[in-house]
């Protein structure tokens, strides 16, 4: 298929102009003012942006979770984040203990299958053994540069220090990426347990259990192992100005530190979990959502670049099965959607605030990410040879998010009510139309496997 955008003002992380972009064959075939028609479908994008598509480095798709499975599969987890202008995402393989990292890979690949758009793996490094760095190596040959610890949730994907430190040697030595969830997960459960012996075991002593000093104290940890080791550290889902003094710090001590924050930390105070009749489990994710003041210093963050990337840490569920932690706050499966709304939040709350301007806003959710995670220039970028995946931005059109409406395969929505102004027109991935106007056309399968690599 051809396609022929025009009119629009084209918006990259370097640049802004006024132009056309064609697309053939799934790629962008030319840029330019005043590009002539040659039998190709025209869209006018005028007085609207083009955005190179989103690329959500951080979602979970059909993710086992505390007896449950995350309620958005690949497909309508992709197809949600298409209407929203994320035309990338990155997922996770999670090998169970002992588990061969290859063997998990081609299962988790298995359930890939049906995407509608194009997705990569994160591989969660779950347990240490005498062939966990081959098959670490092995991983990079397959296109997956970038690995995941855990430093909570031990008795199942988490590692203690001893085995991090040598999945961070690892990662050193193979110029490979560490990407990392940080927080004192010893501590944690002992609160946990403790909150929960004492008969709290609402949704909101799910918080309390899990304070922004913890995951200062293990960002602070890891930044000092990444030192120690050589390795390249990316702070997964960081909320708090703890965590962010621990970045900021090292980036001034001229340490490759990355960070991301996500659009419930910016815009969502701990209230929440006080709502009532259960509805506060809608909430419960990891870390939790902070006290109102954290949020300010996120959002200064991403203005002054100690955090680089937006995602969304997507993982919804159900309200029947947030039920399962009813009585128990430890047993509520946590995570909610977000893939949908992540561009048309940080537009909103952030170009329309004054509190980043536009080439800041495509680099955060779409050209970052992709270089960050070894994906630039195919995704991330407007220019020859790229990708033909665009979002057709207008600034003007309004609306409202209600789980009612939203696409995610979730009943429930964190940001419901949230009132939005500037929202994609038209989608489009691969050089195809998904997305026109309120109407979502998607095909099962069509979204590829993307092989990365961090070499230069």
């Amino acid at each position: 298929m051809s396609l022929l955008i025009k009119n629009g003002t084209v918006v990259t992380a370097e640049a802004q102009w006024q132009g056309d972009v064609r697309c053939r064959e799934g790629v962008i075939a030319e840029v330019g003012p005043g590009l002539e028609r040659q039998g190709e479908e025209v869209i006018d994008a005028s007085e609207q942006y083009v955005f190179p598509g989103g690329v959500d480095p951080h979602v979970h798709m059909a993710l086992p979770v505390a007896g449950t499975v995350s309620s958005d599969d690949f497909e309508t987890g992709t197809a949600a984040g298409l209407a929203g202008g994320t035309t990338t995402i990155i997922d996770f393989v999670h090998p169970e203990k002992g588990q061969n990292f290859l063997e998990a890979l081609t299962e988790r690949r298995a359930e890939a299958v049906d995407a509608v758009a194009d997705y990569g793996f994160h591989m969660a490094v779950t347990w240490w053994g005498e062939e966990t760095a081959g098959w670490m190596e092995s991983c990079v040959e397959e296109g997956l540069p970038t690995f995941k610890t855990y430093m909570a949730y031990k008795e199942i994907v988490g590692l203690g220090d001893a085995d991090l430190i040598q999945a961070m040697q690892t990662v050193a030595d193979l110029g490979a990426l560490m990407v990392i969830h940080a927080e004192h997960g010893d501590m944690i459960e002992h609160l946990r347990d403790r909150l929960a012996a004492a008969g709290k075991r609402e949704p909101r002593y799910h918080a309390l259990s899990r304070p922004a000093e913890l995951e200062g104290e293990a960002t602070t940890r890891a930044v000092a192992l990444a030192h120690w080791t050589g390795a390249t550290l990316y702070v997964f889902h960081v909320t708090c100005r703890e965590a962010l003094a621990a970045i900021a710090a090292a980036r001034d001590d001229g340490r490759t530190i990355y960070g991301e924050t996500c659009p419930h930390y910016l815009l969502l105070d701990d209230d929440v979990y006080e709502k009532p009749d259960f509805e506060g489990a809608a909430y419960v994710c990891a870390p939790p959502i902070r006290p109102r003041g954290h949020q300010d210093v996120l959002w200064s963050a991403l203005g002054d670049g100690t955090l680089q990337v937006v995602s969304t840490d997507h993982c919804p569920f159900h309200q029947e099965q947030k039920e399962l932690g009813r009585d128990d706050f430890r047993l509520i499966p946590g995570g909610a959607a977000g893939i949908e709304h992540r561009l048309a939040l940080l537009y909103t709350h952030g170009v329309g605030m004054g509190r980043i301007d536009l080439r800041r806003f495509v680099d955060l959710v779409s050209s970052r990410p992709a270089r960050l995670f070894g994906l630039y220039p195919r995704k991330g970028e407007i220019a020859v040879g790229s990708d033909a995946d665009l979002v057709i931005w207008d600034p003007e059109a309004t609306g409202t998010i209600s789980a009612a409406s939203h696409h995610h395969r979730c009943d429930r929505s964190i940001y419901e009510g949230f009132e939005l102004r500037g929202l994609p027109s038209t989608v489009v991935a691969g050089g195809q139309v998904r997305y026109r106007d309120g109407t979502l056309e998607v095909e099962r399968g069509a979204g590829r496997f993307l092989s990365r690599s961090l070499a230069e």
